[in-house]
């Protein structure tokens, strides 16, 4: 038994008078908890009870570690009772991580009407496009955009997918030309992004099979607005997020790029710190990330 577990049956012994009945209440042996409080005894090295065929006493030291355990038992029984009345309700402070163009482009445009539905929660939203570390963090739930989650103590739940495409700007293309297959690319300017898995090696699926490409991009940067930026400025070719490429494309400032093809579709993760399920503030939160996706 650990520590509380003993202080719950010495004191349903005193309560009891007797280790027979408090043994019956517990669902253990009464050998058991005789051999329980013996060794709380010796770690004491006080005797707490004065037993005998017929009686059983508190000594002062057991009168006293009785006042004390019932004083802690009910401490942590207020403590419980307060999470499970809290569970269920959107208060308290959320933290969240996820990637700087993620966070712009989904997470801020859906935060006015969250965090009018949900008052008297308060809020962090800490934006970085390299993995952090969440325990050392404090966050509650990250966003992270990955072909697949690592195995680790985090607990990873999908929530998306991502499309994953080749973008150029209509100026770019008049002035360079339009590619016509995968290795055209190669004569091509590109913009790569630093953090991305496929920065120099593009694996595009499409028209049946699967190319792999390696290029060698002229510019790089760490960060998916900056280079979209840079493709709608007329820099070169390079491959952007649908919720970055979305509203670009349908107002003709990007175009696609062999319209045929995509590279690997990413999955959206919300990763957590517990296995034992995800709070009402993270739960709310998760739910109206994923209706926005949906929109």
């Amino acid at each position: 038994m650990d520590k509380l577990s003993v202080m719950n049956a010495f004191c349903r012994i005193v309560e009891r008078g007797s280790f027979a009945r408090a043994a019956e209440d517990l669902g253990v042996s009464p050998a058991l908890l005789s051999r329980e409080v013996k060794l709380l005894e010796q770690s004491l090295a006080a005797s707490l009870l004065t037993r005998s065929t017929r009686s059983m006493s508190l000594t002062d030291n057991g009168r006293l570690f009785y006042e004390e355990a019932q004083r802690i038992l009910g401490a942590v029984g207020q403590v419980e009772d307060r999470i499970r009345q809290g569970a269920g309700e959107v208060s308290g402070h959320l933290k969240v991580n996820a990637a700087s163009s993620f966070g712009q482009m989904v997470i801020a445009p859906m935060l006015p009407t969250f965090l009018e539905r949900h008052p008297e929660l308060k809020l962090t939203l800490s934006l970085d496009d390299r993995v952090v570390d969440m325990i050392e963090g404090g966050f509650d739930v990250s966003i992270r955009i990955r072909l697949s989650m690592p195995d680790s103590a985090l607990v990873a739940r999908r929530i998306g997918t991502m499309r994953q495409r080749i973008f150029a700007s209509p100026e770019y293309l008049r002035a360079h030309g339009t590619p016509d297959s995968p290795e055209a690319l190669k004569a091509h300017r590109i913009i790569g992004f630093l953090l991305a898995y496929h920065l120099t090696q593009w694996t595009l699926t499409g028209n049946g099979g699967v190319i792999d490409l390696s290029l060698d991009p002229a510019i790089r940067v760490g960060n998916s607005m900056v280079l979209r930026d840079l493709l709608i400025a007329g820099q070169g070719i390079g491959t952007l997020p649908d919720f970055i490429s979305d509203p670009e494309e349908a107002n003709g400032t990007l175009v696609r790029v062999l319209p045929a093809y995509e590279l690997p579709a990413p999955e959206i993760f919300a990763v957590t710190g517990s296995r034992l399920g995800i709070d009402a503030r993270v739960s709310a939160f998760l739910d109206h990330l994923a209706s926005a996706l949906r929109s």
